[in-house]
C-alpha cells in the first residue's frame, strides 16, 4: 500500500513538473509589443537610448533594465538537497524551483544557472562575470568546502550582493528560531552550551551565526561523522572546521551531550539517540534539521523529555526552520536599496524580524493556509510560517534599515515607513487602495458591533481593528465561545476586557432591545412574543437595535445567511429618516488596477430612479477611494439600437442624471467592452461623455452584475473589498459568506468612516 502509494506521489510530482508545458518557469514581456511603435522603441532605434544612458550612468541600469529586480541562482549540483552531487543538469528541476520561490514571496524575477564547473576558482570566475546582467547572485547547493572558496572569491570581487543560502540562509533561520526558543525556556545566548552534528557548509554557518548572536565560542562543541572536532585532529579538517576544535580529550557526540542546552542537528538520521537527550540541560532545545529523516524524531524527544523545545526541517512537524522564511526578503530589501553585499548586521535584522513576528499575533492569512495548527508563540511556535504575508514589510524593512545604517546602500530608502507599507500592499492587494479609506477613519473614533461574534474571521477582524485602528469593536455572541474560539486562534483580546460583547441567552439589555423592536415593528404584525423571539436568536436584529438606539455607530453582518435575509432586519429598524437601501457596490481589485461593480445585491430589477440613486453613490464612494469615477450603464442594449426593458430603464436613467447636473463622469448604456474599450465606444458612438476606462459598471438587474462579480472573483483572481451597502448613512454594510478576515477589517475600515466623509 505504501508502495503504491509512494508511486503515486512520485508520478504527480513528475506530471506537475512536465504539465501543461515542461519546467516551472517563463519569461513575459513588461511591454507591449503590439505595432512598429513598440518595436522601434524596444529595439531598434530606440533601444539605443537607454544603451547610452547606462553607459554615462551605470547606475541608471536599474532605471532602465530589469538588472535592479533580478537575481541568479547559480550552482554546479554538488550538493543538491538530500541528494548529493547530482550535477549540474540534474539539479535544474530544483533551481527553477528556487526561482519560483523568489518570484512568489517577493516579487523577484530570476534565472536559474546550472554550471558544468567543479574548480571553485573558475566557477567564481563565471559567476563574477555575471555581474552586469543581475543585481545580486544567489549560491545554491555548492558543496563544502569549495562553496566558502567560491563565497569568497564573489564576494571580494563582485560589487553586488552575493549570498550563499545553503550557509547563510539556514543560519538566519536558526538564528530566528533559536532566538525564539531561548526566550521561551528562559536562556540566554552567553550562557548556553551548544553540541552540533555536521561539519558542513550550513552547520558551520549556523554556528558562526550563533557567535555573532553571543554564543561563547569554548562553549561550542562540533562534531561530525569521525567524532569530535578536536585540536590535534587530522581527518576531514578544514580551517572552517578548525576554528571550532576543542583542546579536549572527549571523542563522540555521546561524550559531549552532558548539560548540553542546544543540539543543533545538519548531519543524518538516528544521530541523537533519547538516551543523549536525557542527559541534557533541563528544558533542552534541540534542532534536529536533517532531510527527510531528522537526528532524532520529536516523539523520541518527548519521551524523554516532554519540556524540550523542537524544531525540524520537516513541514509536518512545528517549528519547520525553512529557507523561504528568510532569503526572498532580505534579497528583496537589497535589491531595494541597490546595497553592495549582504553583511551581518543586515542577516542579523533579518533574524530579528523573524523572530518578533513570531512574537506577535498570527495573521488571518497564515491561520487559514495552516488550518488546523495552533499558531500562538510557544514552544510549537518559534518562528513565522511562510505563507505569512507580513514576513515581506516586516523582514525588509528592518534589512534595507541595516544596509543604509551600516553604509553598503547605493540607494537608500528615504521613508521606511512608506516603503514597508508598499511591500504589504503587494501582498495585501487592498492595502494600497485601502489607505485613504483608513485613513478617513481614523479621523473619529467609532463603535462597530459585528452581528456574527463568534466567527473566527470575526474576532481576528476585531483583533486587528485593536491593532491598527481607533476604532471599538462590539461583537454579538455567547461569551464562552468566544473566549474559547480566541485562545484556540492564538488571539490575546478577550472578551470583556478588550471588547464589549452583547450575550443574546442573557443580557442585561434584553427587555430594552425587545422592547425598542416592538415599538418600531408593533403595526407590522409583530407582537411582543415575536419581538422576544427574535431578541433573542436573530443577531442582525439585535444589531440593528443597538445602532438605532445610538449603542454602536454601524454594523457588519453576513457572514453566513442569505444577503436579502439580513437586508430585511436592516430595512425594519435602521430605513427611516431618509435612509433607505439604494444598492450594494462591490470594489473588485484586479492585477489591473480596481474596478467597481453594482448593484449586486439589492434591487434585483431596478426602476430608472433606483439605477440613478444606484449610480450617484456610487460615485460617492469610489471618491472616498482617491479615485475619480467614471461609470458606465451596462446593458444588452448599446446607445440605443435594441428596444428592450434594460435599455429602456438605462436610458431613462441616463435622462435623470443629465437632469440632476451630475459632477462625475457617466455614460450609457453600453456594453461591457464598450465600457473598457475608448476605441471600440468611439467607432459605436464618436464623442462619447468620458475619455478611456470606465471604472464603475452598474447594471439593470442583480443577476448580471454579481454574475460579472463571482467570474472576476473565480477566474480572474479578484480580490473583493464589499458589498458596500449604499444609502443607508454608513449605519450597516452586509457582507457575503466568502469573505475573509481581512475583507471584515477593510469594511470595518468603510464602516468606521464619520458619514462626513462620503462627500
Amino acid at each position: 500500500m505504501d508502495e503504491a502509494r509512494n508511486d503515486t506521489a512520485r508520478q504527480a510530482a513528475l506530471d506537475y513538473h512536465e504539465f501543461p508545458k515542461p519546467g516551472k518557469l517563463e519569461i513575459r514581456a513588461t511591454k507591449p509589443l503590439a505595432n512598429g511603435r513598440d518595436l522601434s522603441r524596444a529595439y531598434s532605434p530606440g533601444v539605443a537610448e537607454a544603451c547610452l544612458e547606462i553607459q554615462t550612468d551605470p547606475t541608471t541600469a536599474a532605471r532602465y533594465t530589469a538588472r535592479g529586480n533580478l537575481v541568479a541562482v547559480v550552482t554546479n549540483g554538488t550538493a543538491v538537497l538530500g541528494l548529493g552531487n547530482i550535477g549540474a543538469l540534474a539539479s535544474k528541476p530544483v533551481m527553477e524551483g528556487k526561482a519560483v520561490l523568489f518570484k512568489k514571496f517577493a516579487n523577484i524575477d530570476c534565472f536559474d544557472i546550472e554550471l558544468n564547473e567543479s574548480d571553485p576558482v573558475k566557477l567564481a570566475e563565471i559567476v563574477c562575470a555575471l555581474e552586469p546582467s543581475f543585481g545580486a547572485i544567489n549560491l545554491e547547493d555548492i558543496k563544502a568546502p569549495e562553496c566558502f572558496i567560491v563565497e569568497k572569491l564573489c564576494r571580494e570581487r563582485m560589487n553586488i550582493p552575493v549570498f550563499h543560502d545553503d550557509q547563510h540562509g539556514t543560519a538566519i533561520v536558526v538564528g530566528a528560531a533559536a532566538t525564539n526558543a531561548l526566550h521561551v525556556a528562559g536562556k540566554a545566548f552567553d550562557q548556553i552550551k551548544v553540541v552540533s552534528t555536521g561539519g558542513g557548509a550550513a552547520g558551520i554557518a549556523c554556528l558562526n551565526m550563533l557567535l555573532k548572536l553571543g554564543v561563547k565560542r569554548e562553549n561550542v562543541w562540533l562534531c561530525d561523522i569521525h567524532g569530535l572536532v578536536h585540536v590535534g585532529r587530522e581527518a576531514e579538517m578544514n580551517p572552517q572546521k578548525a576554528a571550532f576544535a576543542q583542546d579536549s580529550d572527549k571523542r563522540t557526540l555521546s561524550d559531549v551531550i552532558d548539560g548540553a542546552d542546544l543540539f543543533l542537528g545538519l548531519s543524518g538520521p538516528g544521530v541523537l539517540k533519547p538516551e543523549m537527550v536525557s542527559r541534557m540541560a533541563p528544558r533542552p532545545i534541540i534542532f534536529a534539521l536533517a532531510n527527510p529523516t531528522p537526528e532524532i524524531t520529536p516523539e523520541d524527544v518527548r519521551s524523554v523529555a516532554p519540556d524540550a523545545i523542537m524544531a525540524t526541517g520537516r513541514s509536518d512537524y512545528p517549528n519547520q526552520v525553512n529557507n523561504v522564511l528568510c532569503f526572498p526578503f532580505i534579497f528583496r530589501a537589497a535589491l531595494d536599496v541597490g546595497a553592495t553585499q549582504i553583511n551581518d548586521e543586515m542577516q542579523i535584522a533579518c533574524i530579528e524580524g523573524i523572530a518578533a513576528l513570531a512574537r506577535a499575533t498570527t495573521s488571518a492569512e497564515a491561520a487559514a493556509a495552516y488550518r488546523g495548527e495552533k499558531l500562538t508563540f510557544g514552544p510549537d511556535y518559534l518562528i513565522p510560517k511562510p505563507f505569512d504575508p507580513r514576513l515581506i514589510g516586516t523582514v525588509a524593512k528592518a534589512v534595507a534599515r541595516a544596509a543604509m545604517e551600516t553604509g553598503v546602500a547605493t540607494r537608500p530608502i528615504p521613508d521606511l515607513a512608506a516603503y514597508k507599507a508598499k511591500l504589504d500592499g503587494s501582498v495585501f492587494k487592498s492595502a494600497m487602495l485601502m489607505r485613504p479609506v483608513f485613513e478617513a477613519a481614523s479621523h473619529a473614533t467609532r463603535s462597530i458591533v459585528f452581528a456574527e461574534g463568534e466567527d473566527e474571521r470575526v474576532l481576528r477582524a476585531a483583533n486587528a481593528m485593536i491593532e491598527e485602528t481607533t476604532d471599538k469593536p462590539i461583537l454579538i455572541g455567547r461569551p464562552e465561545v468566544i473566549e474559547r474560539r480566541c485562545e484556540r486562534a492564538g488571539l490575546p483580546i478577550r472578551p470583556g476586557r478588550d471588547f464589549d460583547i452583547v450575550n443574546p441567552e442573557n443580557d442585561p439589555r434584553y427587555r430594552d432591545y425587545w422592547e425598542t423592536y416592538h415599538g418600531l415593528m408593533a403595526r407590522r404584525g409583530v407582537s411582543p412574543d415575536i419581538a422576544r423571539a427574535v431578541m433573542r436568536t436573530n443577531t442582525t436584529a439585535i444589531a440593528a437595535v443597538m445602532v438605532h438606539r445610538g449603542e454602536a455607530d454601524s454594523l457588519i453582518c453576513g457572514t453566513f445567511g442569505q444577503y436579502l435575509w439580513h437586508l430585511n432586519y436592516l430595512n425594519q429598524v435602521l430605513a427611516r429618516d431618509g435612509r433607505n437601501p439604494q444598492g450594494a457596490l462591490s470594489l473588485m481589485i484586479l492585477e489591473d488596477g480596481p474596478l467597481f461593480i453594482a448593484d449586486t445585491h439589492v434591487h434585483p430589477e431596478p426602476t430608472p430612479e433606483e439605477i440613478t440613486a444606484t449610480v450617484i453613490g456610487a460615485a460617492r464612494h469610489v471618491r472616498r477611494f482617491g479615485l475619480a469615477p467614471k461609470v458606465a450603464l451596462c446593458s444588452h442594449s448599446q446607445f440605443g439600437n435594441l428596444d428592450t426593458d434594460s435599455g429602456r430603464r438605462m436610458r431613462a436613467a441616463l435622462a435623470m442624471l443629465d437632469a440632476q447636473k451630475q459632477d462625475f463622469a457617466y455614460e450609457g448604456e453600453m456594453h461591457v467592452d464598450s465600457a473598457f474599450d475608448e476605441a471600440l465606444r468611439d467607432r459605436i458612438y464618436p464623442g462619447s461623455r468620458f475619455q478611456g476606462t470606465a471604472n464603475v459598471l452598474v447594471f439593470a438587474n442583480t443577476d448580471a452584475a454579481s454574475g460579472v462579480r463571482n467570474i472576476l472573483k473565480a477566474k480572474a483572481g479578484g480580490l473583493e473589498v464589499g458589498p458596500i451597502l449604499m444609502g443607508m448613512g454608513n449605519k450597516a454594510h452586509i457582507v457575503t459568506p466568502s469573505i475573509t478576515a481581512r475583507g471584515l477589517l477593510n469594511m470595518s475600515a468603510i464602516a468606521g468612516t464619520p458619514v462626513a466623509y462620503y462627500g
